[in-house]
């Protein structure tokens, strides 16, 4: 079935205290999202996030990120005051996040709140369920935090090794920190699946972004080095990254510890069966991020610092999916199929059925034969006018050389149209397309410029930053989005009986009420 939905990090989302979260301001954006005939809503990764602020360097591919906890509905349960938020300093930008005061506050307010709360018996059912992530991280986050959050590897040896009296000793020492960090992540579970099971009542499914590999800095690496390529130190011997391309003239050095595929085999691919089920607990639809790894994956020698010296090694191929597809009960996947590609990964992406990505912005510069123009494309595919890596359209499009841009003039026939206006015409391709689904950055549906990027491969200090501001996903827009839906039938059709039926249950009036 055709669809149509939005890329929207809940970062950039309108809300107070400084970032995007859990709020009344999501679930209005799931209105949106219904009004303007779309039926998907694509989210980054919702991990914690560490040094660089990056949703692909979380401290646990399993945790959430304490940041989008909603502080309004933690003073609906009576654990903080308006007073008390509206006392930190949330940054002076309504615009961009504040990374460096989101530290600086999101924590000491979360700990006021954490002191007045009382488990129950949702809070121990959601303990026992998750315990077999649960655990290791909150234990790593309080050991981190002992050690004025030094990077694991430089740990006390029995610490970084994992001694079992020395982690016995720093549980009884550390309590408190451990348990505050349990309540953190059932607080973000308990709002994350409110604002699920709102949007999924709307029609509207959830895209989650799975990032191939985990942080070095992150409970996963430090609570199973088995997993990785790492030596008796349990420092890697090789990491991750990308050869050089159109975003990095020396590749892209990620500096993520490599999986020892050989050791997942032998254990029939379980932590990623973890991984995945603890996903579909968190999403509808899970694209995984640099998908061709799984086919091939680039290993740079550790200690490089440029990532030109790296070569390709075999990845895990079809055997991986093949043993989530048995454990599982679904697995839906969007792969995302980007960068350097062969054979091998257009193989596995047969073999799995899964759908590839297709981005105009990189379909104008190689002529009528590049497979990311729309009279080349499969049905089988989603299709993006471009990416949380690359810049805005409307920014892209500025920066063109003359005969690119005489190219998509001629392929879109927009001769004359206003720069401002050019991300539609983009738009209008994406969703005209044989895609099965598109998918529209809502940089993108705003028309921003180079303002309004989300992240510049390579570079750190000014990404992930961008939010929407209130009210700028208008009326005009959202029904210039309805009307191009409608036109290429993608609209999300709501069953009569859905539109129609006035019973709500308990949880469902709860949100209402929270709007």
């Amino acid at each position: 079935m055709r669809a149509s939905g939005v890329l929207m990090p809940v970062s950039s989302l309108p809300s107070k205290y400084g970032i995007g979260c859990f709020s009344k301001e999501a679930l209005e954006f799931v209105d949106d999202l219904v009004k303007a005939g779309q039926s998907k809503w694509q989210v980054l990764p919702l991990g914690p996030t560490g040094y660089g602020d990056s949703p692909y360097q979380p401290f646990s591919t399993f945790a959430g990120n304490p940041y989008f906890i909603d502080l309004e509905s933690l003073i609906d349960d009576k654990l903080l005051t308006k007073e008390e938020c509206e006392s930190f300093h949330w940054g002076g930008s309504e615009r961009y996040v504040d990374y460096g005061s989101m530290y600086n506050s999101r924590y000491p307010v979360l700990r006021k709140a954490f002191e007045r709360f009382v488990p129950d018996e949702s809070y121990e059912e959601f303990c026992s369920r998750e315990e077999h992530w649960l655990e290791d991280y909150c234990l790593f986050m309080a050991i981190k935090n002992n050690q004025n959050g030094a990077l694991w590897t430089t740990w006390d040896e029995k610490l970084r090794t994992r001694d079992e009296a020395a982690l016995e000793q720093k549980k009884v020492e550390l309590k408190k920190e451990i348990d505050f960090y349990y309540f953190l992540q059932y607080e973000f579970d308990k709002q994350w699946r409110k604002v699920k099971k709102y949007a999924n009542k709307k029609g509207i499914k959830i895209i989650g972004d799975l990032p191939i590999y985990v942080a070095l800095d992150s409970a996963d690496a430090w609570s199973n080095p088995k997993l990785f390529q790492m030596d008796e130190e349990c420092l890697p011997s090789a990491v991750a990254g990308c050869p050089p391309d159109a975003f990095s003239a020396t590749g892209q050095l990620w500096g993520n510890p490599l999986y020892d595929w050989d050791y997942h085999k032998e254990t029939g691919y379980q932590w990623w069966i973890r991984r995945m089920r603890r996903s579909y607990e968190l999403y509808d639809t899970v694209r995984i991020d640099h998908f061709r790894g799984f086919a091939e994956y680039y290993a740079i020698p550790a200690g490089d610092d440029h990532a030109m010296n790296g070569k390709w090694e075999p990845g895990p191929g079809i055997e991986l999916f093949q043993a989530m597809e048995k454990a599982l009960e679904r697995v839906d996947v969007i792969a995302e199929d980007l960068g350097t590609l062969d054979e091998k990964v257009f193989d596995l992406l047969d073999e799995t059925g899964y759908p590839g990505m297709k981005v105009l912005q990189f379909a104008f510069d190689s002529g009528a034969q590049n497979f990311y123009l729309p009279h080349n494309y499969k049905k089988n595919c989603v299709v993006y006018t471009g990416t949380h890596d690359n810049d805005t359209t409307r920014s892209w499009y500025c920066s063109l050389p003359d005969w690119v841009r005489d190219y998509t003039k001629a392929y879109l026939n927009n001769f004359d149209r206003p720069w401002d206006e050019i991300p539609w015409d983009f738009i209008r391709a994406a969703e005209g397309s044989v895609a099965d689904l598109a998918i529209i950055p809502i940089g993108d549906l705003l028309c921003c410029g180079k303002e309004g990027r989300i992240n510049h491969p390579s570079t750190l200090g000014e990404n992930w930053k961008w939010r929407m501001l209130p009210g700028e996903f208008n009326d005009e827009i959202i029904g210039r989005l309805k009307w191009l839906t409608d036109v290429f039938g993608r609209t999300l059709q709501i069953p009569e009986e859905e539109e129609t039926s006035k019973e709500a249950s308990a949880d469902d009036a709860e949100i209402i009420d929270k709007k």
